[in-house]
């Protein structure tokens, strides 16, 4: 999830009168007060950004996805780390210090109002496939503290999947705080300690003359050639890694932006790595890749080491603390994406008034309850195909086949406003920006491509089933819903008042871009409207370009 597509302010605000000079005036206050906000915003230290970025990205939950590889799971990793990662938190940050309101802005800006809000529904849209592939996980997770031959049963998989979004979604409706620190602790409880602890077991269980199930020579540095479909599992590896434009918006928090973030990213691509790369190992050392389960892999794990060691006593708190991790994730998934996508829709009129609706807390409940409806039927798949594994890694493909979207669309948007605004102010410019976003740009449509080969989690299953299967959930998905929104919108179906506090942050930042006027930082006036950076203008409705920062 990007932190930049979940709205900084509230719904309401002053300024939503009819009157012209009442509009005028609320704006201009607004106005300030964003300048004033932006000029004063505290400053980050390099390594508290990266200690942020590792702990958006990295998770236990794919290391048994690579633990199947064994050693040459390390190779897979850092190949999409070095055509993936790596472009994706510094692209990110040129477009974040240059252009506030996430990656709709950007791509709106860059490409078309149209693709811009493909780019956000994308990242909505994905969390729809999203949640019952990480719910199987904490099922899955659950099962090894109640019964663990329930792991692989599928009516079991999709009744927790079921009845943990409902309850997610029933917390999300009210608006709680509990949900922010249940997800910030998840880093700690849920992935630094049980991997911190999976790896310092792995290494003991080595050192005492045990065998790895896994070969660990040299000659397996590499994964057997056999084909695409030896390298299908590098998928999940993109999904692994997203989110690291995540913090791209505290680039200009930072005191030497242009010295300081390649440095705090490739610190958390370090951290990041270790992560994922680790524990995958330790993995694979104690369960035969034949037997590893894509959704119970980690747990497995444990319970091996913890009957190796005598400590069996652990392995429900292990999971308990596993779960924990993953509702705090899933509860901050519900609030995002969701979020963002209803701001951008009440500023532009992209969705219609009954799924703009708020409740009494504010948060946007007919969005969440209609998401809900299709997540529980995708999560009846889990009852009817027979290998829980292989629904999992299905709907794990889709995920990352839809959100793929959301990064063709930032790489070509980067290289096409470093053309067109050259001269735009940024905080932060990328070095050799245009061959990273290519980079980018082509490792994900390769990693797109190779998601339509089957893995051998598949199955015996028909390879055109598997086809029709994800191709049909990218296409309904990622294509032709936003398609039917945008051919169907209405102009009734936009807020006014959310299209003013838009154009609101957008003179602020116009303004932060310029300097502020001789009187101090306050507006005075229609000031700064022209195009003066050679780029669209900011100044207002009637300005040419997009007035949509609204979802920051």
């Amino acid at each position: 999830m990007s932190s930049m597509d979940i709205p900084s302010s509230g719904q309401g605000g002053p300024g939503g009168g009819q009157g012209g000079g009442g509009r005028e005036s609320a704006t201009r206050e607004r106005t300030g007060s964003a300048a004033t906000t932006l000029a004063n915003a505290p400053r980050m230290s390099w390594l508290t950004l990266a200690f942020m970025t590792t702990a958006s990205v990295a998770s236990l939950r794919s290391a048994p996805t690579m633990a199947v590889y064994g050693l040459a799971c390390v190779f897979l990793y850092l190949l999409p780390a070095v055509v993936f990662l790596l472009p994706t938190a510094l692209v990110s940050a040129e477009l974040a210090s240059g252009w506030e309101g996430g990656v709709y802005r950007w791509v709106s800006e860059g490409l078309s109002k149209p693709l811009g809000f493909l780019a956000v529904w994308c990242q909505f849209a994905m969390t729809i496939f999203y949640y019952p592939s990480l719910l199987a996980y904490v099922a899955s997770t659950i099962a090894y503290v109640v019964d663990p031959s329930l792991a692989s049963n599928g009516p079991y998989t999709a009744l927790v999947i079921m009845v943990l979004y409902w309850t997610g979604v029933w917390v999300s409706a009210r608006g709680t705080q509990a949900v922010a620190g249940l997800s910030s602790m998840g880093l700690v409880i849920g992935t630094l300690v049980p991997g911190t602890l999976l790896v310092v077991l792995g290494f003991v269980f080595l050192g005492q003359g045990n065998g790895s199930a896994a070969p660990m020579d040299a000659a397996h540095l590499f994964p057997e050639w056999t084909g695409l479909a030896s390298l299908v599992l590098i998928v999940n590896n993109f999904l692994s890694y997203s989110g690291m434009e995540m913090n791209a918006v505290h680039v200009s928090s930072l005191r030497n932006p242009a010295r300081e973030f390649p440095r705090a990213m490739f610190t958390a691509s370090g951290l990041v790595l270790a992560i994922f790369i680790l524990p995958a190992l330790a993995i694979s050392w104690v369960v035969p890749s034949s037997q590893l389960s894509l959704t119970a892999g980690v747990m497995q794990a444990f319970d091996a080491f913890f009957q190796y060691f005598h400590i069996g006593w652990l392995t429900p708190v292990i999971a308990v603390a596993l779960v924990a991790a993953s509702l705090g994730g899933m509860l901050t998934w519900l609030a995002g994406p969701s979020k963002g996508l209803l701001m951008i829709s009440r500023q532009e009129g992209y969705l219609p008034p009954f799924l703009q609706r708020l409740n009494r807390a504010g948060v946007q409940q007919n969005l969440l309850v209609t998401q809900g409806v299709v997540t529980t039927v995708i999560a009846l798949a889990y009852a009817l195909i027979p290998n829980v594994s292989s629904a999992y890694w299905i709907f794990s493909v889709i995920t990352t086949q839809v959100y793929l979207i959301v990064y063709l669309l930032m790489f070509a948007a980067a290289i096409r406003l470093r053309r067109l605004q050259p001269d735009h102010p940024r905080g932060y410019r990328a070095p050799a920006l245009v061959p990273i976003a290519v980079t980018g740009l082509v490792a994900s449509a390769a990693a797109m491509a190779i998601g339509f080969v089957p893995s051998s989690q598949f199955g015996s299953g028909s390879v055109w089933s598997y086809v029709a299967i994800v191709g049909g959930g990218l296409l309904v998905l990622g294509l032709v819903i936003p398609a039917l929104f945008l051919r169907l919108r209405k102009p009734g179906w936009r807020s006014p008042r959310a299209r003013a506090e838009a154009e609101a942050i957008e003179a602020a930042e116009l303004r932060r871009a310029t300097g502020p006027g001789p009187d101090g930082p306050g507006p005075r006036g229609p000031t700064h409207e022209g195009p003066e950076h050679g780029g669209p203008t900011h100044g207002g409705p009637g300005a040419g370009g997009p007035t949509h920062g609204g979802a920051a």
